[in-house]
């Protein structure tokens, strides 16, 4: 009966258009009053609403959210993000539908510096679109191209959604960074070969070929960027810093870059990215906090051992009952956006992980790559709006372009569930 309030209350809030963190307040409440009317386990108090709300947002991990943040903003209005483009443009652009590859090999190198995926996508959308539009490229396969590129910058370590789940989940979000740069380069391989086949169908003239002086001189130009994710991930994995510093880092660094190498980024801007990032933060940040309220009354009212017991007859095959979860993940994913979906889902789905006996590493990165997955699944499909936003077509004509992308990224997911090793034995390597 908990699991049904639980859910009905939920849509309900959603249903009349509550944004989804009062509709998960709404959630708490519903479920504090019904285990208070019939079970005691909880004294209806709205006190005690406000102290978990308090509670849930207090995380030191959490302070890597607003840094890696205020890192994009930093990293696009610098100068980093357009010499990434200009980098893969000059090494992979002369090739037959040259400007999809630059697409992919871009999404991937600015995956690895901020860890969003809208903000990859709105930049990469607002440099590439004009190129492929002018270039005669089909728009709609273009959008859909940059979309599931986009998608990658929540696996690929720095993400966000990861340290949002191993705050939930209690689980590292180093092994989970360290975890997901193997799927995240999967899924850009995937993107970049369904992109080769489809490119077949594009009537239109190769870029020129960047003589290799050139191409030097352009990759030294990007080198300051290329060099971020290396020092992140080599700091990790060495134990130099923790994941919340490497977010201070990577700000840090970035506003160097951008303020006193490329000299693009000015000082008079600085109040409106930070300003932004704060604003973006905030909306995370509050989202985080009702979801803690949630998932407190979750674990009181035993709602996760009725899920197990729901899935018991496939806890003995751990593949098949990754494979139920993750057409669950599928299936909410297409109506919730990324970070509910993640903090509603957590507390539910990890109890069953670890009863299962289910790697919660592994489980964490297939399950922020479904979630990413979702962001280019309408109707919600955040990245797809940004992606239609930038180009200027309808949701219809980008999913048409998207759906070929989509597939081989379910591919991607879908491969990693019957082989787990992919994802866990370069971890234990990076363990090391």
């Amino acid at each position: 009966m908990t699991v049904t309030v639980f859910i009905v209350s939920l849509l309900a809030a959603m249903a009349i258009g509550m944004p989804i963190a009062y509709a998960l307040l709404v959630c708490g409440l519903s479920l504090m009053g019904f285990l208070a009317a019939t079970s005691g386990l909880v004294t209806f108090d709205s006190q005690i609403l406000a102290q978990r709300f308090v509670d849930g947002a207090d995380n030191f991990p959490l302070l890597a959210v607003p840094f890696f943040m205020l890192a994009g903003e930093f990293m696009n209005a610098g100068g980093l993000s357009r010499r990434i483009v200009n980098l893969a443009m000059a090494w992979v652009g002369h090739f037959r539908g040259g400007l999809g590859y630059v697409t992919v090999m871009a999404a991937v190198i600015m995956a690895s510096l901020s860890g969003s995926a809208v903000a990859d996508t709105a930049a990469l959308a607002a440099l590439l679109i004009p190129m492929m539009r002018a270039a005669g490229y089909d728009i709609n396969r273009s959008a859909g191209l940059i979309a599931s590129g986009g998608i990658i910058a929540p696996v690929i370590p720095p993400s966000i959604g990861m340290i949002i789940f191993g705050v939930a989940g209690n689980v590292s979000i180093t092994k989970l960074f360290l975890a997901g740069i193997v799927p995240g380069i999967l899924m850009g391989v995937a993107v970049g070969l369904t992109w080769w086949w489809v490119a077949k169908k594009e009537k239109v003239l190769p870029a020129v070929k960047v003589a290799m002086p050139e191409r030097l001189r352009i990759t030294a130009q990007g080198s300051l960027a290329l060099a971020l994710p290396v020092i992140i991930i080599g700091g990790m994995k060495f134990g130099v810093f923790t994941p919340t510093e490497a977010a201070v880092v990577a700000a840090v660094y970035s506003l160097i870059v951008g303020l006193f190498v490329y000299r693009e980024l000015k000082f008079s801007a600085l109040y409106q990215l930070i300003l932004s990032a704060g604003k973006t933060t905030a909306v995370v940040m509050f989202l985080v906090a009702a979801a803690m309220v949630s998932a407190w009354l979750i674990t009181v009212a035993n709602i996760p051992t009725e899920v197990a017991n729901m899935l018991s007859p496939f806890m003995g095959n751990k593949m098949l009952l990754m494979l139920i979860m993750m057409i669950l993940i599928v299936i909410v994913g297409t109506a919730l956006d990324f970070t509910p979906t993640v903090l509603i889902l957590t507390p539910v789905l990890m109890p069953v992980v670890l009863k299962a006996g289910i790697d919660p590493v592994y489980f964490g990165v297939m399950f922020i790559m479904n979630n990413a997955i979702g962001l280019i699944t309408p109707p919600v499909g955040t990245v797809l709006n940004v992606v239609c936003g930038v180009a200027k077509i309808s949701m219809d004509d980008a999913f048409k372009g998207v759906l070929p992308f989509l597939l081989a990224q379910l591919g991607v997911l879908f491969l990693l569930v019957l082989f787990p090793q992919i994802v866990t034995v370069p971890l234990q390597w990076w363990m090391r």
